[in-house]
């Protein structure tokens, strides 16, 4: 699992090989689309960016909608975070080809 780091402007913590990511996706938002979560998904799970786009939480890499305003990420047995809708979306597009 990735070592977290402080964002220097946002109290949660971030993934260092996403830092730069995040940096320039908030310099293209401009604030237009809030960040409110994100996580590289450790090799194990797909990366995540969750945005709040005028009151719509939803990942920003799958599209999928996530149906919370909080609390997105779940911990599975070995200890790594991910979101249940991004998997699922996921396994069914394997499951598809």
């Amino acid at each position: 699992m990735c070592k977290k780091t402080q964002f220097k402007y946002c109290p949660s913590t971030i993934d260092p090989c996403m830092v730069e990511f995040i940096k320039n996706l908030n310099f293209c938002f401009r604030k237009s689309i809030k960040i409110v979560a994100c996580c590289c998904g450790h090799k194990k799970y797909p990366m995540t960016v969750v945005v709040n786009n005028g009151g719509r939480i939803c990942d920003l890499i799958s599209g999928k909608e996530i149906p919370r305003k909080r609390n997105f990420y779940k911990k599975d047995k070995q200890g790594y975070y991910y979101i249940p809708e991004t998997v699922r979306k996921s396994l069914e597009e394997v499951q598809k080809r």
